[in-house]
């Protein structure tokens, strides 16, 4: 059997067109869109705007969103990368909350940067005669973070939220142009704040499933889709609200989704000789149908679009670009994941301003250094986020931020019946 041979399934598959997008701030990791990383942080995508739907450049991306792509991966492919995001959040509040404690302040988030690491290992099985890759992640998937303790008017204002992916995937190569890809991740989330009152660094598991597929339309370009279900946490006994100090109020429990997502991508190498890559993609997050999200949030497009260029056989040039709505909401809930917050709507607009996705631009690029050691490549990548800055109710906040990752990925052939013009031996 072949290494592309195998039973014949319809195309399924949607193609990008302009449309206004989202992102989150700058908190532990500013680069997100809500708190989701996807694949802004990866070595290569990172440098096209996060682009990875329909060709990933890099096998981390195949963990961050289509799991289809898998199968671009041939023989044994393994990608090791790390990265730090650095913010700047300014609030300036003249909310007085009486029951939680909160006064007038100015101040700078003292939340530091943040390290976040991302590895990857898949293997293709055509040797063995049939057209399936695996893969499994270890990935950072989401990061929020504002830290106000410094000021006493902000009675321990802080909000710190990581995630960390643990997922494996498949995925078929059903035809010579179609592949269909199903992952499922186990995220461990530390949720502190962010309300204010007694809280606690609490600890929450969930499931999530990732379903998609891609296309080549012709030898130059691919299409892609795929499908990310809801993810909901309960972080158990994590605050006690400052009502009376605390003494007036029982322990609760913090109810957190990360919403269901969709995303369309293309792919196209056709221009100059085929040296050119350029990617979309389109993301639609639905925050609107989450707890603790849904109170300040709408939902969101994303546009991510990015080129590589190949200025030599082993030189690769990457630039991407990422437009974002502002997603805030005005508030009108007075209930965020399932806490009602003391001091009514003041308390969620400050709420607010402490989960600010308000940016709306970005810019990153890179390099790709392939056979930096006989099948062993190097990929750069840095990011900027320009500065934004909005008000809700008495509570105003300006956030920018910057970010950078490197990475090395290993490739080996061994195992593939395609092989890859690689040595086994060197």
């Amino acid at each position: 059997m072949s290494c592309r041979q195998f039973s014949v399934v319809p195309l399924l598959a949607v193609v990008a067109t302009l449309t206004l997008a989202c992102t989150m701030p700058r908190y532990a990791a500013a680069q997100s869109f809500g708190v989701e990383l996807h694949a802004n942080m990866n070595p290569a995508a990172g440098g096209m705007g996060g682009v990875s739907v329909a060709r990933p450049q890099d096998v981390q991306s195949a963990f961050t969103g289509n799991p289809a792509t898998l199968s671009q991966f041939r023989g044994t492919q393994f990608g090791f990368s790390g990265g730090w995001a650095e913010p700047t959040i300014n609030v300036d509040n003249d909310a007085v909350l009486p029951l939680a404690g909160v006064g007038e302040f100015q101040a700078k988030s003292g939340q530091p940067g943040s390290a976040l690491g991302n590895i990857a290992v898949t293997q293709d099985f055509s040797a063995l005669g049939m057209p399936v890759t695996w893969g499994a992640g270890l990935l950072s998937g989401v990061g929020l973070g504002v830290n106000y303790m410094d000021d006493p008017n902000s009675n321990g204002s802080v909000a710190s939220l990581l995630g960390l992916n643990v997922g494996s995937g498949l995925a078929v190569q059903m035809t010579e142009r179609m592949s269909v890809g199903a992952q499922m991740v186990v995220t461990t989330a530390v949720l502190d704040g962010p309300f204010s009152g007694l809280t606690a660094a609490t600890t929450a598991y969930a499931l999530r499933g990732l379903f998609g597929t891609t296309y080549d339309v012709n030898e130059h370009t691919t299409l892609g889709m795929y499908w990310m279900t809801k993810q909901s946490f309960r972080f158990e006994d994590a605050v006690r609200l400052s009502v009376g100090g605390g003494a007036f109020s029982a322990v609760q429990d913090i109810h957190m989704d990360l919403p269901e997502t969709f995303g369309w991508g293309i792919a196209n190498d056709r221009l100059m000789e085929g040296k050119l890559l350029l990617a979309s993609d389109i993301l639609y997050k639905k925050w609107s149908d989450t707890d603790l999200f849904g109170a300040i949030w709408s939902d969101q497009f994303v546009l991510q679009t990015g080129l590589q260029y190949e200025v030599s056989r082993r030189l690769r040039a990457r630039l991407g670009y990422v437009y974002a709505e502002n997603i805030m909401v005005d508030a009108t809930s007075l209930v965020a994941g399932g806490i009602i917050p003391p001091d009514g709507l003041p308390a969620i607009q400050y709420l607010q301003s402490q989960l600010p996705a308000i940016n709306e631009h970005r810019l990153s690029g890179g390099i790709g250094v392939r056979d930096l050691f006989p099948g062993v490549d190097l990929d750069l990548s840095v990011g900027g986020m320009f500065d934004a800055n909005d008000q809700f109710g008495l509570s105003g906040v300006d956030v920018q931020s910057y970010w950078a990752a490197a990475g090395l990925s290993w490739r080996f052939g061994r195992g593939a019946c395609e092989r890859l013009p690689i040595p086994d031996r060197w």
